[in-house]
């Protein structure tokens, strides 16, 4: 196995871990630090692990060319299951600044996307990244640390505005991954 698909492997690992740790109440108590409980410390951090090892799996796979079937059908998996995970958390503790809506519209983002891709698979193509989907990913990332460590203890707005921000390009991306593959899409109708 490549070291990329481990630490791909270690993410997917990370995510019941985080799981767990939403359900024990004993680590409901805080902490003291910006405000977070023992839980959503652990989360938090967790959060931040998997998502370098995201980083970093792609990083050594291209680098060392470790691409494998196995990665390039995990690795996607693994992370939208991640930022769900994490935007089901904090739609739990903070729904009043994570609402049921803006979760939805990355969740059928994503089941769109992956559509889409799964029809270019079909018929021999592949489809890359744009530079919207890169920038949804940096900003959702972004977002959802800053909300999961309670805003660093700066003001609230600074994590609605990047969360906010996060949701626009998730639109973005979303309706330019369409547009730009709307013959594939027509074709198989």
């Amino acid at each position: 196995m490549t070291t990329a698909n481990k630490l791909t492997l270690l993410r997917v690992m990370m995510i019941p871990a985080m799981i767990v740790l939403m359900y024990i109440k004993s680590l409901g108590n805080p902490i003291g630090f910006f405000n977070m409980s023992v839980a959503q410390f652990m989360i938090a951090l967790l959060f931040i692990i998997a998502s370098l090892t995201d980083f970093l799996d792609g990083y050594i796979a291209r680098k060392y060319h470790q691409i494998t079937t196995f990665g390039k059908f995990l690795d996607p998996i693994a992370d939208k299951v991640l930022v769900m995970v994490a935007l089901l958390y904090l739609m739990r503790i903070i729904p009043d600044r994570v609402p049921l809506w803006a979760v939805m519209i990355v969740i059928v983002r994503e089941f769109m996307v992956t559509g889409v891709r799964l029809l270019a698979i079909e018929k021999g193509n592949v489809i890359a990244a744009s530079i919207y989907g890169k920038i949804k990913t940096a900003t959702t990332m972004v977002a959802l640390i800053v909300l999961l460590f309670n805003d660093f203890g700066l003001t609230t707005w600074i994590g609605d505005i990047l969360f906010y921000l996060a949701i626009f390009f998730t639109l973005l991306s979303g309706m330019d991954y369409l547009y730009k593959n709307r013959k594939i899409i027509l074709e198989s109708i």
